[in-house]
C-alpha cells in the first residue's frame, strides 16, 4: 500500500481510532497475560481515557522512586512488563512502577496518540491523564518527587518524548526506545513521514519545540536514547534527531564527549560541567524494531522475548534503570534486616561486640572518572600519592579494631 493510500485510509477512519502510525505491525503480546500489575480507577478526570496499572513491591523503600513505562503499539501494560522485566527490577531495587495502557476506543491498534495535538499538549488529553496517574502514585506511595522517571517503546517512546517536553519539571530523566522527537508530527501525514524518512531539522528548531511546550526554564530532564540500526518501522535517523533536540535544550555540543562499547554496542555520552551524564545514546547494531533484551551486569536476565521484544545480548531495562540511578545497591527487605538483628541479639558472641549500623560508601559515577583524557607526556617523576579526603572512605580494619578494644577483647 502506498504512502498516499495509507494516509487516505487513516484519514477516513472516525475520530482517527484506527490510526496505527506503525502500519504493518501485527498484534503484540496477548491481552490474556496476567502479572503483578494492579489497575486503579478514578485517579482523576482522565481526559485521555487511559487505563492506569501500577506495581509497588511488598518491601518498598522509604520515599521510593517511580518509573513510568509506556508500551508500544499492539501491546498491553502487563505484556510489556512481562517482556521487559520492569516489575522484577522494581522488586529487586525497591521502587514503584506505573504502566499506563491505551484503550482500543482511543486507538484501534493500542498506540498512544503521540501525534495528536489534543493528546500531546500540557494539560490536555493523554499527557494529562498520565500526569494525573503520577500524582496518584506520588500521594499513595510517598514518592520522592526528585526521582520520577519515564521510558517507553515505539509509540510509547514517542509519548515519552511528549511527557518529557510537556512536564519537564516532573521528570528527573527519561529513556526513549525506537521513538521520535517531540513535536515533529501534528497529523497523520507528518507522523508517517517522520517515521519513514525523519527529515533532518536544525538543532535550534528541535530544541524550541521542547522549550515552547511549557513555561519551564530548567533544569531539564536527562535523556537516554535507544534505537536498532536495522529498524524498518521507525527510521533510526529519529534517534539522531532526538539527540539533537535534547543537546540543544541542555546547551551541549553536538560532538560526543565520550564514546565506547557496552555489551558490544556503541554508546555515546554527553555530560555537564559537574561530570553528570546528561544525554546518552545506544545504537543496537543490526537490531530491528523493538526493545533490546539480554543479561544485565549482575548476570541476571530481565524480561522475556516476544513481539518487538528482541534478544540482543544487552538488557536495556537494566541499563536504563542504572541511568536513572536505581541500581546503586540491592534492596534488602526490612523484614530480613529485622530478622538479622534479632538473631544477632540472641547470639552469645553478639553481646561481646558493640552493634553498629551498616555504612554504605558513596556511590561512584563511572561517567565522572572515565572521561577521555587529553594526551600528555608522562611525568618525569612519579606523582606523589594523594592524601585520602576526609570522609571519602571507610577504614573497616580500624573500625573493627576500635570495636574489639572497646569490648575488652583487644589491647
Amino acid at each position: 500500500m502506498s504512502l498516499a493510500k495509507n494516509i487516505e485510509f487513516l484519514r477516513n477512519m472516525p475520530k482517527l481510532q484506527g490510526l496505527n502510525a506503525w502500519q504493518g505491525l501485527g498484534p503484540g503480546l496477548s491481552r490474556g497475560i496476567r502479572g503483578p500489575l494492579v489497575e486503579t480507577e478514578g485517579f482523576g478526570t482522565n481526559p485521555g481515557d487511559l487505563r492506569m496499572f501500577s506495581f509497588a513491591p511488598e518491601e518498598l523503600r522509604s520515599h521510593p522512586a517511580l518509573v513510568v513505562v509506556l508500551h508500544g503499539c499492539g501491546q498491553t501494560a502487563a505484556g510489556y512488563d512481562l517482556g521487559t522485566g520492569w516489575s522484577t527490577l522494581a522488586k529487586h531495587y525497591g521502587f514503584a512502577l506505573l504502566m499506563p495502557e491505551q484503550r482500543a476506543t482511543n486507538n484501534a491498534h493500542g498506540c498512544f496518540n503521540w501525534f495528536n495535538p489534543e493528546d500531546t499538549k500540557r494539560g490536555q488529553g493523554e499527557a494529562l491523564s498520565i500526569r494525573q496517574m503520577i500524582a496518584r502514585m506520588a500521594s499513595q506511595h510517598r514518592i520522592d518527587k526528585h526521582r520520577i522517571f519515564v521510558t517507553g517503546l515505539s509509540a510509547g517512546g514517542a509519548m515519552t518524548s511528549v511527557m518529557l517536553a510537556t512536564y519537564p519539571e516532573v521528570f528527573a530523566a527519561g529513556a526513549i526506545i525506537a521513538g521520535l522527537p517531540y513535536g515533529v508530527a501534528a497529523n497523520v501525514r507528518e507522523a508517517l513521514n517522520g517515521m519513514m524518512q525523519s527529515r533532518s531539522r536544525p538543532p535550534g528548531d528541535l530544541g524550541n519545540l521542547v522549550r515552547t511546550a511549557s513555561k519551564h526554564r530548567g533544569p531539564w530532564p536527562r535523556v537516554s536514547i535507544w534505537h536498532g540500526s536495522a529498524d524498518r518501522t521507525v527510521n533510526p535517523a529519529n534517534a539522531d534527531e532526538i539527540i539533537k533536540q535534547w543537546l540543544d535544550v541542555h546547551e551541549l555540543p553536538s560532538d560526543p564527549m565520550s564514546e565506547g562499547m557496552v555489551d558490544g554496542y556503541p554508546r555515546q555520552i554527553w555530560w555537564n560541567p559537574d561530570g553528570e551524564t546528561i544525554v546518552e545514546s545506544y545504537s543496537i547494531t543490526d537490531m530491528a524494531h523493538g526493545t533490546p533484551l539480554g543479561k544485565a551486569e549482575n548476570d541476571e536476565r530481565y524480561g522475556k522475548e516476544g513481539a518487538f521484544l528482541i534478544e540482543a545480548g544487552i538488557s536495556s531495562s537494566y541499563h536504563i534503570a542504572n541511568f536513572f540511578g536505581l541500581t546503586a545497591g540491592i534492596h534488602q527487605p526490612e523484614k530480613l534486616a529485622k530478622a538479622a538483628a534479632r538473631a544477632a541479639a540472641e547470639s552469645p558472641s553478639a553481646r561481646l561486640i558493640p552493634l553498629a549500623s551498616p555504612v554504605s560508601p558513596p556511590a561512584l559515577d563511572l561517567n565522572k572518572v572515565l572521561r577521555p583524557r587529553a594526551a600528555s607526556k608522562p611525568p618525569s617523576t612519579p606523582p606523589a600519592k594523594p592524601k585520602a579526603k576526609r570522609g571519602g572512605g571507610l577504614d573497616v580494619g580500624a573500625v573493627i579494631t576500635r570495636a574489639l578494644t572497646a569490648a575488652g577483647l583487644m589491647k
